[in-house]
This record gives C-alpha cells, structure tokens and sequence, in this order.
C-alpha cells in the first residue's frame, strides 16, 4: 500500500509559555506576535504554514529552556 499525503495549508496559532523574552531573542520569533501577559507568560500569535514551522517554534522555546503553558490551533487554512 502506498501513502496518501494530504494537502495542509497551514494554521494560526497561539503557544503561550512561562517567562517574557529579550529582544534578542524575540528576534527568533519573528513572523508572530509577542504579548507580554501580567501574569509573568509570553503569547506567540500567528500564522505557521505546516508541521515543521510549528515544531521550529516549540523547538526554539525548549532550547531557551522556557515552560510551555499551552499550544491552540486558533483557525486552519484548509
């Protein structure tokens, strides 16, 4: 059997981690929306076109050793 690939466009998210940035790097950042929330979390908003964009975000809020809070799928381009 071989394997169907389906045609996914891209989603806009919003991933919500303890901690708030320096503008350095807030730069790796960049193409989202950064909100500092009072409450000591920083809101990513924005589009991500697939998989690998989204897992290069995650990737680079571990490598900052940042608590990931949460990860929502606001709307699908599909």
């Amino acid at each position: 059997m071989g394997s169907q690939e389906t045609a996914h466009t891209g989603c806009t998210y919003e991933i919500r981690f303890r901690g708030y940035l320096d503008e350095r790097h807030a730069r790796w950042f960049e193409g989202l929306s950064m909100t500092r929330l009072p409450q000591g979390e920083t809101l990513l908003q924005g589009y991500l076109p697939d998989q690998p964009a989204l897992y290069g975000v995650l990737n680079r809020i571990r490598d900052l050793s940042l608590q990931l809070i949460e990860i929502k799928e606001v709307s699908s381009a599909g």
